[in-house]
């Protein structure tokens, strides 16, 4: 278990087709969101995420899931 201090997690974020652009400028504003970039394969586009903790991570991948694009998330997190 970790001690106090931020949880990082990586988001993995699958996309409607065109709207990956708009999902990813929407994405990148959010707070907690490091950076966020389109990449190819499974996944559409990663965001690098750091939180104070689970349920942060958890209000933030609701958020992300709630953008008008976005078809479903995976979240990985540093343990």
């Amino acid at each position: 278990m970790r001690g106090r201090g931020l949880l990082n997690a990586c988001i993995l974020i699958k996309t409607t087709p065109l709207q990956t652009e708009s999902v990813l400028e929407k994405t990148a504003k959010l707070k907690g969101v490091r950076k966020a970039f389109i990449v190819y394969g499974r996944f559409d586009m990663i965001a690098f995420a750091e939180t104070d903790d689970y349920p942060g991570i958890r209000a933030l991948t609701g958020t992300i899931n709630a953008i008008a694009g976005v078809r479903s998330t995976e979240t990985l997190v540093e343990a």
